[in-house]
């Protein structure tokens, strides 16, 4: 029998949704998830409808925690032994196991990280992926394969349903709804509101003013948050960089520490000795070429550095660290400061975090890169979700800036609709087709010069690619963008070209790699 709708009842379309996949019926949609930890379950309903109709269904997630919580999820609403999940953590054999259970039939429900995109589940009913926006889910070995362009193949190939779920919402995303090759799955405000915790944001203007900033990086607000929240649970502190120290500054005027042989940027390890960033080189007896002092101050601190200062400030709290060296998967509710790097947040048992601060939010807002504010979005927003209704967040960025308003409104939605509008009035994937192709400069010159690129093709560059000082330079990137329907004569003519250079034996050397539509174009 189909399950209960359970969460799916706050969500207008949720029910409508559950009741195709359990009567046979191939819906598409984009799922906004509501902030809290009740997606896992939602997704696991979505299966257990699908199977119930007696096709299989399979959910691809971004690492091996959140496959964890979806797997535990299955397993409460079904059962054991009734799906596979495919992970690293599972180990070769127990994995191997699990595929060749899924290749026979005897099990048709898949849940598991990348790789499972390729799960060969019988009688496919639904695809599904969770977070599509993390850059997990892109492989960066050819052909460069990216779940949802895999999963969306497969919908159309094998006549299934497609779920693409997340609390906050990619441009791509939006593109599918936007031409009504999906639909979307979203709550009403009054219900978004009820569910999301209030945020609050400290700018520029009121960090000049704040003494407490200036002596300490935290605003006063963000104090006065933490000694609230500690009253009633843990709370979560997102700084976007690992580490102690990554950059120094003079203390007086804020100047730059730099390196005197390469000026490269100085940094403190662990608290150890200075040393340059580029070339490795010691120094010792640094001092400030502006003004003289020789005094230092962490211009962008790291987890450690910011666990070591919220634990002098609340002496009595325990502090724990989650980041890329040791992620912590759930956290006790009760009193505690947890400091997380970006998607390496532990979920808190309970209600979830009594609050949360998210810190140097210009560290990500500022990042050379076409996605920078959609990713400072996702990341806020994965962040916050982990705080309980009625909490608070507290965010350090500038509140003019469209990510952190969207942010104040819970609005992924609508961010990604005007991001999609502005990349097509610019040329931008995914509304045009751009491909990267990088080598060296002759390499690449005459790689261009020999395909036969659509005539609606233009080609950016090529420039530099950017390196480290000292090391070789990791050649050049030309950018070849057509228009909207250009985009399989742009892949056949690249494609082509390639073929011909590897048939005639070109040296490794001048080798080059093409890529359509990179994550990354800057």
């Amino acid at each position: 029998p189909a399950p209960d709708p359970g969460g799916w009842a706050r969500y207008g379309a949720g029910p409508g949704f559950l009741r195709s996949l359990a009567g046979g019926g191939i819906p598409r949609a984009v799922w906004t998830a509501l902030p809290g930890p009740g997606w896992a379950d939602e997704l696991a309903r979505a299966m257990a409808a699908t199977l119930a109709s007696g096709r299989g269904a399979l959910a691809v997630l971004p690492d091996g925690r959140t496959a964890a919580r979806v797997d535990a999820a299955l397993t409460a609403l079904l059962g054991e032994g009734r799906h596979a999940l495919l992970t690293a953590e599972s180990g070769p054999e127990k994995r191997y196991r699990e595929w060749l259970a899924v290749h026979r039939g005897s099990v048709r429900a898949v849940v598991g990280t990348r790789a499972a995109m390729f799960a060969p589940v019988r009688d496919l009913g639904l695809v599904a992926v969770w977070d599509d926006g993390d850059s997990s889910h892109s492989d960066d070995r050819a052909p460069f394969p990216h779940v949802r362009e895999v999963l969306e193949l497969r919908a159309v190939s094998e006549g299934c349903g497609f779920l693409a779920g997340s609390t906050s919402c990619t441009v791509e995303a939006a593109q599918l709804v936007e031409s009504g090759w999906a639909r979307p799955l979203t709550a009403d405000r009054e219900t978004v509101r009820a569910c999301a915790p209030r945020i609050r944001t400290v700018g520029d203007e009121l960090l000049a003013r704040d003494e407490a900033a200036r002596a300490a990086r935290l605003p006063s607000l963000a104090w006065e948050t933490v000694r609230d929240g500690l009253k009633s649970g843990p709370v979560l502190v997102q700084v976007p960089r690992r580490g102690y120290v990554p950059r120094l500054a003079c203390e007086r005027c804020r100047t730059p520490a730099r390196c005197r042989a390469c000026a490269g940027p100085l940094e403190a390890p662990d608290a150890r000795d200075l040393t340059c960033g580029w070339c490795g080189r010691p120094e010792p007896s640094w001092h400030c070429e502006e003004c003289g002092s020789f005094r230092l101050r962490a211009r962008v601190v790291g987890a450690r550095r910011t666990a070591e200062e919220l634990g002098r400030a609340f002496p009595a709290v325990p502090v724990r660290t989650s980041g890329r060296d040791h992620i912590l998967d759930e956290v006790p509710d009760r009193p505690a400061l947890i400091v997380s790097t970006p998607g390496a947040e532990p979920v808190a048992a309970g209600a979830g975090y009594a609050a949360a601060l998210l810190l140097d939010g210009w560290a990500m807002l500022t990042r050379p890169d076409l996605r920078a504010g959609e990713e400072a979005l996702r990341r806020w927003i994965a962040a916050a979700s982990l705080v309980r209704g009625e909490g608070q967040v507290v965010v350090v960025a500038e509140p003019t800036l469209r990510p952190v308003q969207a942010l104040v409104r819970w609005d992924p939605v609508g961010h990604a609709v005007r991001e999609l509008a502005e990349r097509a009035q610019l040329g931008f994937p995914p509304v045009s087709r751009m491909a990267a192709v990088v080598g060296r400069g002759e390499a690449v010159e005459s790689f261009l010069a020999g395909a036969a690129l659509p005539p609606d093709a233009e080609v950016l560059g090529p420039v530099p690619l950017p390196g480290r000082r000292g090391e070789p330079s990791p050649g050049v990137r030309a950018l070849v963008r057509v228009p909207p329907g250009s985009g399989a004569a742009l892949a056949a003519a690249l494609k082509a070209a390639q073929a011909a250079r590897m048939a005639r034996g070109v040296p490794a050397a001048e080798a080059v790699r093409v890529r359509i539509d990179p994550p990354d174009i800057g």
